[in-house]
């Protein structure tokens, strides 16, 4: 049964994506303000999505921490397990400009939609271009009072383990002098990395406190992005128990 399910939510997944990419870029012309844009094509698809999975495959969600979030946009450095906690994200905050693969662009309706609304696209294959990129247009839309949404790791990783962080969020804050928001979750346990299977529960999604640097340039970011490492693996571990960390991991988890 829960088989069944999951195939009619990808079916209806598919399909909303598909007409609701089709409405957008239809009605973009009406759309002259960037927050209508992505409210209308990002933050109320990816709530429907969420509500989708909740109604077909039993996936709920509890929150955290939300009074940690700051009344100013800044950097999200959050966990990255399944696609869920990106269509949560996306939902949560607004307007979010999202660090993504440049090919994901190329996905018919969906990704011509997402060209856009200000995503940080990057040539994964080119890292030193990469890390330009996030930290020249991450400044420049938080700037514009976009959140902008890092996953550290670069690519998801099983919820009983946690990847190195890429400095790349933290330098971007401290360039930008704002904080970077940890967060959290077990998403991986119900939306897994490998295969269709969804399961249904509770996924539990923790916000940490914003986190500012201790001075200015690369010891300081160092810092930062230890510190929020330490902050995410710790909550991992509360959430989902223990949690392997990479074996040159130097910082102590501490929340």
């Amino acid at each position: 049964m829960q088989a069944i399910r999951t195939f009619f939510f990808y079916l209806l997944l598919s399909l909303s994506a598909l007409v609701w990419c089709l409405i957008g870029m239809l009605c973009l012309p009406l759309l002259t303000s960037y927050r209508a844009r992505y409210r209308f094509i990002v933050q109320n698809w990816c709530r429907f999505a969420v509500g989708l999975a909740r109604v077909m495959v039993g996936l709920r969600y509890e929150v955290s921490g939300s009074e940690n979030i700051p009344e100013q946009p800044c950097v999200i450095l959050a966990k990255h397990q399944s696609t869920w906690e990106t269509f949560f994200l996306s939902g949560y905050f607004e307007p979010l400009s999202q660090v993504l693969k440049r090919e994901l662009l190329y996905v018919p309706f969906f990704g011509w939609a997402m060209a856009l609304l200000k995503p940080i696209a990057i040539d994964r294959d080119n890292p030193k271009a990469a890390l330009k990129q996030v930290a020249q247009k991450g400044h420049q839309r938080l700037q514009e009072g976009c959140w902008v949404l890092i996953f550290p790791e670069g690519t998801r990783v099983p919820v009983d383990q946690i990847g190195k962080f890429s400095r790349s969020g933290a330098a971007l804050a401290v360039n930008s002098n704002l904080p970077v928001l940890p967060i959290a979750h077990n998403a991986g346990l119900f939306w897994p990395k490998e295969g269709w299977a969804k399961f249904p529960g509770t996924i539990q999604v923790k916000i940490g406190p914003a986190m500012y640097a201790k001075g200015e340039g690369p010891r300081a970011v160092a810092e930062l992005n230890d510190r929020a490492f330490a902050w995410v693996a710790q909550a991992q571990a509360q959430i989902s128990g223990n949690v392997s960390l990479p074996a040159d991991a130097k910082a102590k988890p501490s929340v």
